[in-house]
């Protein structure tokens, strides 16, 4: 472990980010709505990469190479407001501008993770289901939350274990927080049946005893078709999820940690029973290249 400074605005904070034998480069897309990515970019580097937060225009003009990146980061806010449809207008501005750029980026063996926003730009750009190696159609959409409003919220997810998703390898349960008003993954049943047979369904929001939501509310705080929370492509190397991996990066984010954190100090638990954080999310990412 070593200490690197990491700068939030006009703070300074020292961070302790872990060290990997081979430096993985991240890069998280920030600018026009986009209000995730410096703690997109902290969580990354808790889980020991190197992040640089990169604004949409420099991708564009070309001042900024994804060549020297292995982990592309959509993230999440309101890219352009939401205006015409959540991610609409950043995936037709990327398409048009740098659309060979990206399909390159994932042939050549790289990562690209969509939260929130992010997950609803790379659908609509076409990088997700990505079936027979077609990353430019659109297929499957995320729309109005069934409860007709924004959700701000914790749900449970269960993870698909024979899913090649990179990001949740290892990963059975996890706990994580939702902020979105247009989260509803919906497709033709032909679609989903497919997701689900090529086990691109990465995850689903659960119930508490940790059988899937397919409909009820809040645990599937949106309506989305079998429950789904985030899909990968069939190589596993491109994931999108409605739920913000990055929004639990420690167990004081968790909206239980006082009733854990006692039931630590009265020795009826122990740390390795608290909440898995979103951090492992990144950590198999960049374990990935290890």
């Amino acid at each position: 472990m070593h200490l690197k400074y990491h700068r939030e605005h006009r703070e300074i904070k020292k961070v302790k980010i872990k060290t990997t034998n081979q430096t993985i480069k991240a890069l998280v897309l920030t600018g026009y709505g986009l209000n995730c990515d410096i703690e997109t970019a902290y969580a990354l580097e808790l889980a020991g990469a190197v992040a640089d937060r990169v604004h949409i225009n420099a991708i564009i003009d070309g001042s900024v190479s994804l060549d020297d990146y292995k982990i592309l980061v959509f993230g999440g806010g309101f890219s352009w407001g939401d205006d015409h449809g959540a991610g609409v207008i950043q995936a037709v501005r990327m398409r048009y501008n740098v659309g060979d750029r990206l399909t390159r980026f994932v042939e050549n063996g790289n990562l690209v993770i969509g939260i929130c926003n992010g997950f609803q730009t790379i659908v609509n750009l076409g990088l997700l289901p990505g079936f027979d190696n077609d990353y430019k159609n659109r297929s499957v959409a995320l729309t109005y939350n069934d409860c007709g409003n924004f959700r701000d919220d914790w749900v449970t997810l269960v993870i698909n274990p024979d899913s090649p998703c990179v990001f949740t390898k290892n990963l059975t349960r996890i706990e994580l927080p939702v902020r979105h008003g247009e989260g509803k993954f919906v497709a033709d049943e032909r679609i989903i049946s497919r997701l689900l047979e090529n086990h691109q369904v990465a995850c689903q929001y659960a119930l508490p005893d940790g059988s899937v939501a397919d409909q009820p509310f809040p645990f599937n705080p949106n309506g989305s078709m079998a429950g789904i929370a985030g899909i990968c492509d069939p190589t596993g190397r491109v994931f999108g999820l409605m739920p913000h991996p990055e929004a639990f990066n420690h167990f004081t984010n968790h909206p239980g940690w006082p009733f854990l954190n006692e039931k630590i100090k009265r020795g009826d638990m122990n740390d390795s029973s608290l909440p898995i954080t979103g951090i492992r999310i990144f950590e198999n990412a960049v374990g990935y290249f290890s």
